[in-house]
């Protein structure tokens, strides 16, 4: 089976409108129930297939889940990296990246869930299998938008674009939650107040204020605290 692909040939060659039913199901029940409690006959019956159907497309349950999730995410995967390939400087591909992951997650909140879910998941192997697929691809576009930052003089080069690439990810990772998940919802109106779900330009603005405090260059000789 080829690398990152889950399901069998069969699953290939049912229509398209078949296969969206089956996963977009799937990805409720993950979503909703996690992988060890999201049930197989209940996706079988609501997309109108037979579990016997089922295990002709997907050799195992996890098969299903990892399918989901690819399916699930590919859509903010493409997005993001679409953004970052964009011909801006560093900061305005950053205040665009925090304005998307955003708006994706009030308009898809089931599969934010999903990706919230395979972040959580016990299962080594699966979570193993995940993470290859979903960070790689984010984590080179921003590693080389950081060093691209760098080598233009917007970004400081006294720190590693591998960690500043993850602190970025970090935090839209978590706005993504914040905006789909209830207690990451909960967690940052506690934080930031109940009403900071209708202050958008707020978030992004202290955002981006935060990110820009550590990411740009001193322009400001270090002082001796001591003079």
């Amino acid at each position: 089976m080829h690398k990152n692909v889950y399901h069998k040939p069969t699953f290939d060659n049912i229509s398209e409108e078949k296969r969206k039913k089956i996963l977009d199901v799937a990805v409720n029940e993950f979503a909703n129930h996690g992988f060890e409690n999201a049930n197989i006959n209940t996706i079988a019956k609501k997309a109108d297939v037979s579990v016997g159907s089922l295990y002709k497309y997907f050799d195992t349950k996890a098969d299903l889940f990892l399918t989901s999730v690819n399916y699930g995410v590919s859509s903010l995967e493409r997005i993001l990296a679409q953004v970052v390939s964009m011909d801006d400087d560093v900061m305005i591909k950053l205040e665009k990246l925090v304005r998307a992951a955003i708006k994706y997650s009030r308009e898809n909140t089931v599969m934010i869930k999903l990706y919230n879910e395979f972040t959580t998941e016990n299962n080594a192997e699966l979570g193993e299998k995940l993470a290859e697929r979903m960070e790689s691809v984010t984590a080179d576009a921003y590693r080389k938008a950081i060093i691209k930052g760098q080598i233009d003089g917007e970004i400081r080069t006294d720190i590693d674009p591998g960690m500043a690439a993850l602190m970025v990810d970090n935090l839209l990772m978590n706005l993504q939650f914040s905006y789909a998940c209830t207690y990451y919802g909960r967690r940052l109106g506690i934080y930031a107040g109940k009403d900071i779900f209708n202050k958008d330009d707020f978030v992004v603005e202290n955002v981006l204020r935060f990110v820009k405090s550590a990411l740009k260059p001193n322009i400001y000789p270090e002082r001796n605290v001591n003079t």
